[in-house]
């Protein structure tokens, strides 16, 4: 019996420990067994513990939804899971959560928006407002004293937020305003000043666009040009057209014709101001008195025509009379004048 029991106890446990190595392997597998199980337990996480994803919110469609240092498989899914995980939260949340929120976000837009344009009608427009002023009523010798980086600063910040279209609108009242204040003031011009009355308001007009327009340049390029399709130097010159020039013209045309039949009435710089503007502001204006224009302006006239040379001829004699009868010397009269054919006296 003892060598029996002696020889089960050297089958248990022989030199080379064979039985103790099976049962440490056994035992070494039931462990990772064990462990594999619970780490399987602990990555597998549950649908249910990933934070709902709000599908009204703009910007967070696209986003991977965040599951901290677990839940890879989130993380690491396509747009197409995203996208039935954001339809599964929208589906399972309650129909009244989802009309409240809406609900809250347009009240609360709506207030926002509200308060940005009383700060709009309290702040940026009155200080706009105050430089345009300036801006318009300066003479072309003039330095007054405008920061252009404030203004410049404040239309910034309107079309930042979403006020192009209101700062557009007051910027050409407050203009059209002026242009007919400007008007009210020629019409009570004496013929033998309008004409130089004109001209100031002109010049003085576009001196000042070349400081309004360059500090409009974001209200410009992202309203104007791009939802209007048009130009704010263009519309501001279109509105003195509408307002002064076209008003005054058959006054000023008549005045300029009488001017231009007596040289030096009028000086040759305002005369000649006064036409290339007016011809600016509307080219059909030159089809009212095409010989006035045609003294001021290339090309206005047609092209000349071999069979009419005996009438530039005597045109241009006539002119070289007016001119030796007005003190210029004869030695003028051998260069190129009218249409571009020289004639000696």
């Amino acid at each position: 019996m003892e060598a029996m029991e002696d020889d089960s106890l050297d089958l248990k446990d022989d030199h080379n420990h064979n039985y103790c190595a099976s049962s440490s392997s056994s035992s070494s597998s039931e462990v990772r067994t064990y462990q594999s199980s619970q780490l399987s337990d602990v990555t597998t996480v549950p649908q249910s513990a990933c934070p709902p994803v709000p599908g009204g919110e703009p910007g967070t469609r696209g986003e991977k939804p965040w599951s901290g240092t677990t839940g890879s498989k989130f993380m690491d899914s396509d747009s197409s899971s995203e996208s039935s995980e954001v339809s599964e939260t929208e589906c399972t949340a309650p129909p009244a959560a989802v009309e409240g929120k809406f609900s809250l976000d347009s009240t609360s837009k709506f207030l926002l928006n509200a308060m940005a344009v009383e700060d709009y009608r309290k702040n940026h427009w009155p200080n706009l407002e105050k430089a345009i002023d300036r801006l318009l009523i300066q003479n072309p010798t003039d330095h007054i004293s405008v920061s252009y980086a404030q203004i410049y600063s404040y239309v910034y910040k309107c079309v930042c937020q979403q006020h192009s279209e209101l700062l557009y609108n007051d910027l050409t009242l407050k203009i059209t305003n002026h242009l007919q204040q400007v008007s009210t003031h020629l019409q009570a011009s004496p013929p033998e000043d309008f004409i130089e009355n004109f001209n100031v308001a002109l010049t003085q007009y576009t001196a000042s666009l070349q400081c309004i327009v360059p500090v409009f340049m974001y209200l410009n390029k992202f309203y104007i040009e791009s939802k209007l399709n048009r130009d704010l130097r263009e519309d501001l010159m279109k509105l003195f057209a509408d307002h002064v020039a076209e008003i005054h013209v058959n006054t000023l045309m008549p005045l300029l014709l009488e001017a231009h039949s007596m040289p030096f009435q009028v000086q040759p710089s305002t005369m000649a101001s006064v036409v290339k503007g007016l011809h600016s502001l509307r080219p059909d204006w030159a089809l009212l008195a095409p010989a006035l224009f045609s003294g001021f302006i290339p090309q206005i006239n047609p092209p000349a025509v071999e069979s009419l040379l005996p009438d530039y001829a005597a045109h241009d004699q006539k002119l070289q009379l007016e001119l030796s009868m007005n003190g210029f010397p004869r030695s003028v009269f051998s260069r190129s004048i009218g249409l571009g054919h020289s004639l000696t006296v």
